[in-house]
């Protein structure tokens, strides 16, 4: 009998996200890598194969504070919200005037989209830095995992391209016509959709898993594929003042058929 293909998809584990001093803290994320953790530990046999979605950053990029100014040449404040109107009516500009244009197009494309404002926030996740690291409680169960298993887990970094937010390891929220990273990852799908069994887990529930779980199923040529996700929920938090956002997402996908489960839940189901 071959083994059974199960999946553990962790979302942006990183230090900026599930460590207290990190500079985008999702309250409980650090909690939460420490039940994965223990999990990974403890199902490692069972578990076919783990990615690791990356968010990954430089300070100057479309949700910065530094791509943007006021009119007295002040940047905005993490958790600004920026509209098409606001640069229309002159309220907020590019710090590099060259930018408006292109960044007005990309706020009226993600706008059309009707699944989130365009929010500023705090830097964060930049590529070298100790935040854009996995939590080390995690990373070193991934590696345990890899020397039991002679397994290499799949990385899928997102973020790098500064034109576009891209909270989904999927696609952009605006793709880049001449970026294909912005673009669908047909591979990333077709993985999940091979599997028996999904698990999900990571940070935060309210963006970037939720986003990467939607274009997922989305992208399923068999919609019933979504019966063999299954939700963490004491593995993921909402972004604080966001958790309408991921109350939605769990409602939306419980609807169509995705499961939930708790961490602790999955070895007696893995018959562990």
């Amino acid at each position: 009998m071959s083994k059974i293909n199960i999946q553990l998809v962790l979302i942006d584990d990183q230090n900026d996200f599930t460590d207290p001093n990190g500079s985008l803290f999702v309250k409980g994320g650090d909690e939460n890598v420490g039940r994965l953790a223990k999990m990974i530990e403890v199902c490692a046999a069972k578990i076919s194969n783990i990615t690791l979605t990356m968010d990954s950053h430089r300070i100057i990029d479309i949700s910065h504070p530094q791509w943007w100014v006021d009119a007295h040449g002040k940047h905005p404040a993490p958790f600004t919200v920026i509209s098409a109107q606001d640069v229309i009516d002159g309220k907020w500009s590019t710090t590099r005037l060259g930018q408006r244009d292109r960044s007005l197009a990309y706020l009226k494309a993600l706008e059309a989209t009707k699944r989130y404002p365009h929010v500023i926030w705090p830097e964060h996740c930049l590529i070298g830095d100790e935040g854009h690291n996995i939590h080390p409680l995690l990373s070193a169960a991934v590696h345990e995992w890899e020397r039991k298993q002679y397994a290499m887990p799949t990385v899928v970094t997102k973020g790098s391209n500064p034109w576009t937010e891209h909270f989904s390891a999927v696609r952009a929220e605006v793709p880049d016509p001449k970026d294909p990273g912005t673009q669908i990852n047909r591979g990333f799908i077709e993985t999940i959709e091979q599997a028996d069994m999904v698990l999900w887990g990571g940070e935060a529930l309210s963006h970037c898993l939720a986003n990467t779980f939607r274009d997922t199923v989305e992208g399923f040529g068999n919609p019933d594929h979504i019966k063999k996700m299954i939700l963490l929920t004491d593995a993921s938090s909402n972004v604080p003042t966001f958790e309408k956002l991921g109350e939605d997402f769990v409602r939306d996908m419980t609807a169509k058929g995705m499961r939930t489960a708790l961490t602790t839940d999955i070895p007696q189901m893995l018959n562990v």
